[in-house]
């Protein structure tokens, strides 16, 4: 690493075929059908055999987990692969989570102990989700639970983080990648920068930072 300077590679080429590809990839990781199929329309790429087929099984599933449906979202995760969540305890219990938190947002309290006592008291026998557990049922000790301590857990971004992980588990079942090329490029420069600044100090490159790499 010591001999390696970014500068050397600022004459490099950059392929389009090559850009285009980890654009598609980003749009079919994410499910924007509509997006992908003008994306492939207007760059004359060649359409990738399978991919509306995986978008069509996936696209649902990710957005009832984002949009408040999660119950849907794990039954349709079952059909399409029904061995996914017993396998992946943390997802299971993360999605049942969301539920959690939908009905204490709604104020249906009895419901949501019902359905911790059902559905998440099980998981208690496991120590990883004892303090998590404990987490989400201090949310019904308050009449706001949105100004709780525990406030991230309503939050969108945590939605958001779930459904996402979810969507990486179905396409790991499937045996595809499980991160898009953008995703990979991305985490590839931050190590990449990251081990620069480290070797060479103040006069390594910055941060790697997301907000930057898309507006360059």
């Amino acid at each position: 690493m010591k001999n390696l300077d970014p500068r050397q590679y600022d004459h490099v080429a950059i392929n389009d075929k090559d850009v285009r590809n980890i654009v598609l990839s980003y749009l079919v990781h994410n499910c924007f059908k509509e997006t992908a199929e003008t994306f492939i329309t207007c760059t004359g790429m060649q359409q990738p055999a399978d991919y509306p087929v995986d978008m069509d099984k996936r696209k649902p599933i990710f957005h009832f987990a984002l949009e408040g449906n999660v119950l849907k979202a794990i039954e349709l995760t079952q059909q399409l692969a029904h061995d996914l969540l017993e396998e992946n305890m943390d997802l299971h219990f993360d999605l049942l989570s969301l539920h959690f938190v939908d009905l204490v947002c709604s104020r249906k309290c009895t419901e949501a102990l019902e359905f911790a006592q059902t559905k998440l008291t099980p998981f208690g026998k496991v120590h990883k989700y004892v303090e998590k557990l404990e987490d989400f049922m201090a949310l019904l000790a308050y009449e706001e639970p949105e100004k709780s301590p525990m406030f991230h857990l309503l939050s969108l971004e945590y939605r958001q983080n779930v459904a996402d992980s979810l969507n990486r588990a179905i396409l790991a079942h499937a045996n595809l990648p499980s991160y898009s090329s953008m995703e990979r490029l991305i985490q590839q420069s931050t190590v990449v920068r990251q081990c620069l600044h480290q070797e060479q100090g103040k006069d390594a490159p910055p941060p790697f930072s997301l907000k930057s790499f898309l507006q360059n």
